[in-house]
C-alpha cells in the first residue's frame, strides 16, 4: 500500500509550461492518471495551446477565479467549484482571458496518463 500527502505549493513548476503549473501525479508516482494544479494570470494559458486527445478525458476544476474554455462549437465561462469535462475527440484552450480581474487556479485531471495530444487549428 501507498499513500502521499503533496502541498502543489512544494513542488516545482514544469519548465515547459507558460503559466505555473505543478505535478501532483509526478510527486506522487502515479502511472494512470495525470493530476496537475495550474494557476493562470490573466491573458494566460492553461496547459497548452488549442488541443485534442485522441483518448484522454480531461477535467478542469476551478479553485478559484473564473476558466475560460474555447471549443469550435462556443466559449464555456467556468465558476470556482465548476468542473469542465472534455471527452476524448474533443478540442478545447482553456485560459484566463486578458480582461479577467483576477488569476484563475484550476486542478486538471486527465485519463488514461498517455500523452496522445494534438494540436487543433480552429
Amino acid at each position: 500500500m501507498g499513500y502521499h500527502v503533496i502541498d502543489p505549493d512544494d513542488l516545482d513548476s514544469l519548465p515547459d509550461r507558460p503559466v505555473d503549473a505543478r505535478s501532483i501525479s509526478d510527486a506522487a508516482g502515479l502511472d494512470n492518471v495525470g493530476i496537475r494544479r495550474y494557476d493562470a494570470e490573466p491573458g494566460e494559458q492553461l496547459p497548452l495551446a488549442y488541443h485534442v486527445h485522441g483518448e484522454q478525458e480531461e477535467v478542469f476544476y476551478v479553485l478559484e477565479g473564473t476558466l475560460h474554455v474555447e471549443t469550435p462549437e462556443r466559449e464555456f465561462v467556468v465558476g470556482r467549484g465548476e468542473a469542465f469535462v472534455a471527452d476524448p475527440g474533443s478540442p478545447h484552450r482553456a485560459h484566463n482571458p486578458a480582461s479577467a480581474d483576477a488569476p484563475v487556479s484550476v486542478l486538471a485531471v486527465g485519463a488514461p496518463a498517455v500523452d496522445d495530444v494534438e494540436p487543433y487549428d480552429p
